[in-house]
């Protein structure tokens, strides 16, 4: 049974995932400073984008979001693994986006592969790595 610290760190790296859609979503970029830490590294490399410490993939996230029309995170089958002051974590994205005011549509499905830590203001991303769904599935 999970005692109710486990439950509550849980929730809260859970609501942190739901957060980072929300900011990329409604193209929030500086809401991202209270989910990753500034040292914290980013691969979506498997997506087509970029690698690198946080503070430079967001810029990477605010010159190159901008040019799709539109886009959203569906996440969900939250994996969260609790070590202490630490996690690890898996989460499925389906992520369709415009890339044309056509309507023509890029449907990416992915893994966000997580590494987090409780800080002194709650749990942030150390480490996030996309892998892609799909090219497991054919």
């Amino acid at each position: 049974m999970m005692s109710l610290e486990e439950i509550s760190d849980r929730l809260e790296i859970q609501q942190l995932l739901v957060d980072y859609a929300s900011a990329i979503d409604e193209r929030r970029f500086d809401d991202l400073d209270r989910i990753f830490t500034p040292d914290a590294y980013i691969d979506y490399r498997a997506m087509g984008g970029v690698d690198g410490p946080y503070p430079q993939v967001k810029v990477w996230l605010t010159e190159v979001l901008p040019n799709f029309p539109a886009y959203c995170h569906l996440i969900g089958n939250f994996d969260i693994r609790l070590a202490g002051d630490t996690a690890t974590g898996r989460t499925m994205c389906l992520n369709p986006m415009q890339l044309s005011d056509d309507g023509t549509l890029l449907f990416c499905a992915l893994w966000y592969d997580d590494e987090f830590i409780r800080t002194a203001d709650g749990w942030r991303l150390t480490r996030r790595v996309e892998v892609k769904c799909l090219d497991k599935l054919l």
